[in-house]
């Protein structure tokens, strides 16, 4: 690993003509809420290096009476650089899900040139392991943070939520869609700080190949939900740091067991803190 990660300076994507910017820290804390219950909390922090580099961090956990009957904690990172040509390297990404007290990790090490070169699993109460790699699952393919790094970074010049990536998650491979709706005015209320324009789109997961169920299953099982509703899951995303990326500031997801609604509580940026009003400290861990 260590070698991958000194090989990034040497690739590095900005020629003489490119104008260097400064590095941005974004700290992101968004609240999710389901049928009007307050039942998920996510905290992310998305670091963007003068030099390209850049880091993802992302925990979310179940809060409140949910965390009593279902406490599952996901921890997500991603470390890479882009290119001067706007393509993006990841060199490493690690998620780890704790289910109770069970925890599982899987370790995605990349080769200088983004390829993926070993995935190392950690299943609880057993021996860390090395999986084979597929071509036909890992050829192309970048981690999930990665991707969505990519729209957000776009749409500093395009002004849209667009991007298409082909994904690998250590099992299956899939399309990661996302469709820009167009733009739109959101206003900030007691449960998010955001107010401005805002694009819209929609996010949709493609199953490619590996091992999918029959039936669909977590995200797809919800994507699936909303689309026979007429309504595909909705992400709008802004630029609130003039010198970082934008981020993500609504999503909506349509269920038929109801609404879900994540909400931007809280942005810090080093500079400004911004904080909703109805933003639930009591559930920081």
């Amino acid at each position: 690993m260590a070698a991958a990660l000194l090989f990034w300076p040497q690739i590095s994507l900005a020629d003489s003509n490119t104008p260097q910017v400064q590095g941005t820290t974004q700290n992101l804390v968004y609240e999710v809420y389901a049928g009007g219950v307050h039942a998920v909390q996510s905290k992310v922090r998305i670091q963007i290096g003068p030099d390209g580099h850049y880091d993802m961090n992302l925990h979310a956990y179940t809060r409140g009476f949910l965390a009593k009957i279902l406490p599952w904690d996901g921890l997500f990172e991603t470390h890479g650089q882009t290119l001067a040509d706007g393509r993006h390297l990841p060199a490493s990404h690690k998620s780890t899900r704790i289910w109770k007290d069970e925890t599982d990790m899987a370790e995605y090490l990349f080769k200088p040139d983004g390829s993926l070169e070993k995935l190392t699993i950690h299943d609880y109460g057993k021996k860390p392991y090395e999986r084979d790699l597929e071509e036909e699952l890992t050829t192309g393919t970048i981690d999930v943070l990665t991707a969505v790094l990519a729209v957000l970074e776009d749409y500093n010049e395009s002004g849209k939520c667009a991007g298409r990536s082909e994904v690998f998650d250590g099992k299956r491979r899939f399309e990661q869609v996302f469709t820009d709706k167009g733009t739109v005015e959101l206003e900030p209320s007691a449960y998010n700080i955001y107010g401005g324009p805002a694009a819209k789109c929609t996010v949709e997961v493609i199953p490619v190949s590996g091992r999918w169920h029959k039936k669909p299953r977590g995200w797809l099982y919800i994507q699936e939900q909303g689309r026979k509703l007429g309504m595909m899951p909705t992400l709008w995303i802004a630029q609130i740091d003039k010198d970082g990326p934008a981020v993500p500031v609504k999503i909506h997801i349509k269920t038929i067991y109801g609404s879900m609604f994540m909400h931007l509580a809280e942005y810090d940026n080093g500079q400004n803190i911004l904080v909703a009003d109805r933003r639930m400290r009591e559930a920081d861990k």
